[in-house]
């Protein structure tokens, strides 16, 4: 199985750039590229294995096919649906975050 290309949304890649400044402000540069390299690791996976992702969200928002995926020691879960030519990321949202009403911002 090959892996397909994972296209971040605008709203995700702020939702990212915001996370990466909060770990720079409240924590350390350490802690910063941390969650990048989470990050990179969780994309890896669901570019590999879009289907193992779960699918909580997408029965409490009524988005069919829409899979969230944790990353490792940091709070935070990617939302993305698998598309046939590539991963669509939404959201990289913190997990104490008001998931529904984020989710629908934008």
């Amino acid at each position: 199985m090959s892996a397909k290309p994972v296209v971040q949304r605008a709203l995700a890649h702020a939702d990212i750039e915001q996370a990466i400044g909060f770990y720079l402000d409240e924590a350390n540069g350490a802690a910063a590229l941390g969650f990048v390299e989470a990050l990179e690791v969780a994309v890896a996976h669901i570019a590999l294995n879009p289907a193992t992702g779960s699918p909580r969200y997408a029965h409490e928002l009524n988005l069919p096919g829409l899979r969230t995926w944790p990353l490792t020691k940091y709070p935070y879960l990617i939302f993305y649906i698998e598309l046939e030519q590539h991963i669509d990321v939404w959201r990289v949202l913190h997990m104490a975050t008001d998931i529904p009403n984020w989710m629908t911002e934008g």
